[in-house]
């Protein structure tokens, strides 16, 4: 019999305490860890979204320029025709730079021209083109019409290359001809914070230039010290030599260095502009004037048109500072010059990238869209889920109901296991060796796609399906074996039933890995460039995990955005996936 006494003063005495405040304590910091864990990878999730989203949010609208186009009658249609398909062998891109050099007249040099087609992107001569045929009575007339900006100019616009920096001015600017350019003076210093400003970008190129000569100069004393401690002449020479050219490239440095700091002292007087400096232009009465020399109070540049001479006031003109140097951003100072204007006229719409969701993939990153890789994602799907489902189920209701226990079948089951962790580029070998070179499926279909996808995803559907069918009780079968159902029928009419939910949500899973998987449709040469839209399963097709592929490798930076785009798309299918997963086992859950 317990003695009670003795048992109230062991859990009563202080030792007791002791030990229930410890497991309290060691309860407590479970807890937190757990907390702490779920926190952090809470946190590290809202990172990764955020970083996609914020990427992503300038592939959501795209920039429109209007201008006036004419569409001349002798240039289109000369035998006044109407017919669509004379219309459309028109130079339609050289109707859209003419629209351009009427809006801009005063910009006439050929490498400046250049830089003003580029605003403008070469799909709006296409976008025209349709206009044009659908309504050939168009032709004759004079159209506003809204050109699609090119990249650049739509990156521009959004800030990627950074914006210009007014400043405030006080002084009355006077302005003289000089040849070709014109030279401004104002009656106040309005300069001098940019000098100030010039001064230091000099400085720190000269701390920069400095920094790389004495690499070079560690550089050239291991190759000295190297030389010295050769064993052979050839190996001795070769230190020698790259010793020499270490010391050459030092002395370039140290001389750059020197120059750039002569330059930095004579600031405060003049200084010239270039491509590596901030670009300083000036607004006056609406003529562009890019200045390629500088002094606190004034300076030469070339005028964007035809400025008179004369004085001007404080209020009719304005300095503009882009503090990004033109040779470190792909909008040119011109280009930034003609879209700052029409921006001022009202000539630039920023509207909602509907053109991302329907269009199919292009090299010009302002035309290039989802649709085609979700329509051939699509066409994969649909071969991967008609080949992986049937098959999956109906192997495991033969291991898990109809196989016996022996050595073949337990050699069969290790095998499905340990398929289903190997890397997905193994099913991508397979891909290629069997179903393209041996039995000729079309290279860069979904028809192939979608089988190598079936097979990589077959081990996901036979697992989840035998755990699903293992989990419908005994006494199922056994009541319908009771009543004269044969096993065919007990499985197929009762276990599998009730085992589908189940069934469902390991073959959505295992569809959702496999509409994010890359490496086996490289594999097999869906990563190829397809403009069109795929219609069939043995079509060219790729699909969005390959096309965000491609995207993140093209130098434009407008595929930046649209890689994050796609990637943020990508993702809420996948969440949709597994929701309905989770759906399907919430609403078909039976506890047995």
């Amino acid at each position: 019999m317990v003695d009670m006494t003795e048992l109230s003063k062991l859990h009563g005495s202080a030792a007791s305490a002791k030990r229930l405040k410890q497991r309290k304590a060691a309860q407590w910091r479970l807890q937190f860890y757990g907390i702490l864990a779920i926190t952090l990878a809470g946190a590290a999730l809202l990172a990764l979204l955020w970083s996609i989203a914020s990427k992503a949010s300038g592939a959501f609208t795209e920039s429109y320029i209007t201008l006036p186009v004419a569409l001349e009658q002798s240039k289109i249609d000369p035998d006044e025709t109407r017919d669509p398909d004379i219309i459309g062998k028109a130079n339609w891109g050289g109707v859209v730079k003419d629209a351009l050099k009427a809006e801009f007249p005063y910009v006439k040099d050929r490498k400046l021209k250049r830089q003003m087609y580029d605003i403008v992107s070469g799909g709006a001569a296409f976008e025209l083109r349709e206009l044009a045929m659908q309504n050939p009575a168009l032709v004759g007339q004079t159209i506003d019409f809204r050109l699609l900006a090119s990249d650049i100019a739509d990156l521009y616009l959004k800030g990627s290359y950074g914006e210009m920096r007014p400043l405030a001015n006080s002084g009355t600017l006077t302005v003289t001809q000089d040849g070709k350019s014109v030279q401004v003076t104002s009656s106040a210093a309005d300069f001098a914070d940019i000098m100030l400003q010039v001064r230091d970008d000099l400085l720190a190129k000269a701390a920069f230039n400095r920094s790389q000569a004495d690499l070079q100069e560690n550089g050239r004393r291991v190759f000295t010290e190297r030389a010295a401690a050769a064993e052979t002449e050839e190996e001795k020479a070769a230190n020698l030599a790259e010793a020499a050219k270490r010391e050459k490239e030092r002395d370039r440095l140290i001389t750059a260095a020197e120059d750039f700091e002569a330059r930095a002292e004579a600031a405060t007087e003049r200084e010239a502009l270039d491509k590596n400096s901030p670009s300083v232009l000036l607004k006056i009465n609406g003529i562009w004037v890019k200045l390629s020399e500088i002094s606190p109070t004034g300076g030469k540049g070339k005028p964007l048109g035809d400025l008179a001479e004369g004085t001007y006031a404080p209020s009719d003109w304005q300095t503009l500072v882009y503090d990004t140097p033109e040779a470190l951003r792909k909008v040119s100072d011109l280009q930034a010059m003609l879209i700052e204007t029409l921006k001022a006229d009202g000539d630039v719409q920023t509207v909602f990238n509907t053109r991302f969701f329907t269009a199919g993939d292009s090299r010009e990153p302002e035309l290039a869209g989802i649709w085609g890789a979700a329509v051939g994602s699509f066409w994969t799907m649909l071969v991967t889920i008609i080949v992986a489902f049937p098959i999956g189920v109906a192997a495991a209701i033969y291991l898990e109901e109809f196989a016996k226990k022996n050595a073949i079948n337990s050699f069969i089951e290790v095998n499905i296991n340990n398929l289903a962790a190997v890397p997905s580029i193994v099913f991508g070998l397979l891909g290629l060796a069997v179903f393209l070179n041996f039995f000729g499926v079309p290279r860069s279909a979904p028809l192939a796609g979608g089988l190598v996808l079936a097979v990589m995803t077959l081990p996901t559907i036979i697992i989840a399906a035998r755990a699903s069918i293992a989990a419908v009780p005994p006494s199922i079968r056994d009541a319908a074996l009771g009543i004269g159902a044969s096993k065919l029928q007990t499985s197929f009419h009762h276990v599998l039933p009730l085992s589908m939910p189940g069934i469902l949500t390991g073959t959505i899973i295992g569809m959702a890995r496999a509409l994010g998987e890359t490496a086996p449709l490289i594999m097999i040469g869906m990563v190829a460039f397809i403009v069109d839209i795929p219609t069939g399963v043995t079509d060219s097709a790729t699909v969005l995990p390959v096309q965000i592929y491609r995207w993140s490798d093209f130098p434009e930076r407008a595929f930046e955005a649209r890689t994050s785009a796609a990637i943020l798309t990508l993702i809420v299918f996948l969440i949709l996936m597994n929701g309905l997963a989770v759906f399907l086992r919430k609403r078909f859950e039976r506890r047995w």
